[in-house]
């Protein structure tokens, strides 16, 4: 109670100042630290059951506050979910999707011509209003081209990549990853930054742990307000760790990459106290997407009991590990069962900035200060999209799957497998199944692996049915998707002459291309 009541007084006094009232000793307030990880699964850590228990740092951090089993991404790949944390609404609505094909996942590799529009506001834009500097550290992942930077969407700093470590590539076809210190590209993958994919090493980490480490020494001697988005990216593959880190886990390569960041986390942690500022700062882990079953065992983790895998609707494509962390806030050693999305950090972050969300649009985020200070649970339904179909929705224990499809039968003969050793006859299908007048629906409670669908003649199932129907029916009436950002692809925008390549002379000349829609996997 007494921290609802802190967070209700600073929101009256920033209303006070806003408004030309001088107001002594307003209290300052909190930091806001969000780790979100790459392609991490939900059963990666010891707290949710890893046998390893490699994670002993993100296991002490749910002992000091909160666990959330059941906390979502908006989509299962990292684009789109990262559009929808920041924006605080469904990919659909920023334009983080294609249109190329019905249900196909889309990103923002290199050529792509679209990425986050101007007119979305997102977290760190809207967090000025509070005085809080804001920076992010690693992957941005919501467009390449210049428009598109994170210092022009509301970010003071930037320390990373506008895409994944993909690569190494020629230079000639298609050139090597920025990494960009603000506006000034710094060097690339595979060159300044060397990734050596026969042993796995690479010192990203280090550099990214040291840049979230600076950063808020430099905010709390300052004594701002900061936001730090820390987005890494090592457990995507190709995973990476570095030289101490190599070959000590159980668990190989991808071990590896958990037990750096893990231990990355526990350096934050433990800084944020050596500072004095734990009681003053919240901190959110989670992850963008499910473990990338299709590159496991050796470059993919874990997605615990859950069916499937990123790029899929079922849970384990969608439910991510989730930790809350604020000392003296967050009652330490708690559980809670509400249904979370990653859409409700923007919502969360806004409200522990004194900060109403905007009016003029529709925000899909709830505020989860309620639950993480009280323990309140509030009636909410799960969206699970994938490109622009919704695929399926969650409400209480009961999720109805509208389409099932995991991918198409060419790319499964291939060798692409979204769900290695788990297919479940009528439900990981490798056809698009619409099942829109008969959903398929499981009690999540008592079969979280979607392997035993409810009978549709029962009471149950008609009864589940008549509480979801209404929801999905209003929800797909009010929805005004965005522009859809992801279905122009165009080899002339690829990042081969930023700001800065003179000083490293590696300035190259694009080939000659034109648009055409892009090519996403099934």
């Amino acid at each position: 109670m007494a921290a609802v009541a802190a967070a209700t007084r600073w929101r009256l006094l920033l209303v006070l100042s806003a408004a030309g009232l001088r107001v002594t000793g307003a209290p300052q307030p909190p930091n806001i630290l969000l780790l979100l990880m790459d392609d991490m699964g939900w059963g990666d850590l010891g707290v949710y059951g890893e046998p390893s228990r490699e994670t002993p740092n993100l296991d002490r951090m749910a002992a000091e506050g909160m666990l959330f089993p059941n906390f979502y991404t908006a989509n299962p790949l990292c684009s789109p979910s990262r559009a929808a944390l920041l924006t605080g609404r469904l990919p659909i609505r920023s334009g983080f999707y294609t249109t190329n094909g019905h249900a196909r996942n889309a990103y923002t590799p290199q050529e792509i011509v679209g990425g986050i529009p101007d007119s979305e506001l997102l977290l760190p834009e809207l967090l000025k209003e509070a005085g809080y500097t804001s920076k992010i550290v690693g992957k941005w992942h919501l467009g390449h081209r210049p428009q598109f930077h994170p210092l022009k969407h509301g970010f003071d700093e930037w320390f990373g990549s506008p895409n994944c470590h993909f690569g190494p590539y020629d230079n000639k076809a298609r050139p090597n990853i920025p990494v960009y210190r603000d506006r000034e590209m710094v060097g690339r993958f595979y060159e300044e930054f060397p990734i050596n994919l026969k042993t796995g090493e690479a010192n990203l980490t280090q550099i990214y742990l040291q840049e979230a480490l600076d950063f808020v020494k430099r905010q709390q001697a300052a004594h701002r307000p900061f936001f730090l988005y820390w987005a890494i990216d090592a457990t995507h593959a190709p995973v990476y760790a570095s030289r101490p880190f190599l070959g000590t886990s159980r668990r190989g390569r991808y071990g590896d990459a958990v037990r750096e960041i893990d231990d990355g986390v526990g350096r934050i942690l433990h800084l944020l106290r050596d500072l004095s500022i734990a009681e003053n700062t919240f901190v959110f882990f989670t992850s963008d997407n499910g473990a990338a079953l299709i590159s496991a065992p050796r470059q993919g983790g874990s997605n615990g009991p859950f069916l499937c895998g990123k790029q899929t609707t079922f849970e384990g494509g969608m439910r991510e590990p989730a930790i809350a962390w604020w000392p003296g806030h967050i009652p330490a050693g708690q559980v809670s069962h509400q249904l979370g999305n990653i859409m409700d950090l923007f919502t969360t972050s806004l409200s522990l900035a004194g900060l109403a969300p905007p009016r003029d649009r529709a925000i899909d985020g709830l505020d989860l200060l309620p639950t993480v200070l009280q323990g309140r649970l509030t009636d909410r339904p799960i969206f699970y999209y994938r490109g622009n179909t919704l695929m399926a929705v969650t409400l209480g224990q009961y999720k109805a799957h509208l389409w099932t499809w995991t991918n198409s039968w060419e790319e499964f003969r291939q060798g692409v497998d979204f769900c290695p050793g788990q297919n479940v006859s009528g439900v990981t299908t490798h056809s698009q199944e619409e099942r829109t007048k008969l959903p398929l629906v499981f009690h999540l409670g008592r079969d979280p692996g979607e392997r035993y669908p409810l009978s549709i003649a029962s009471t149950e199932y008609l009864d589940a049915l008549r509480w979801i129907t209404p929801v999905v029916r209003q929800h797909q009436e009010a929805l005004v998707p965005g522009q859809p950002q992801l279905n122009v692809c165009n080899r002339a925008v690829m990042n081969w002459a930023p700001p800065g390549c003179e000083k490293l002379g590696k300035c190259l000349t694009p080939p000659e291309s034109v648009p055409e829609k892009c090519s996403w996997p099934h």
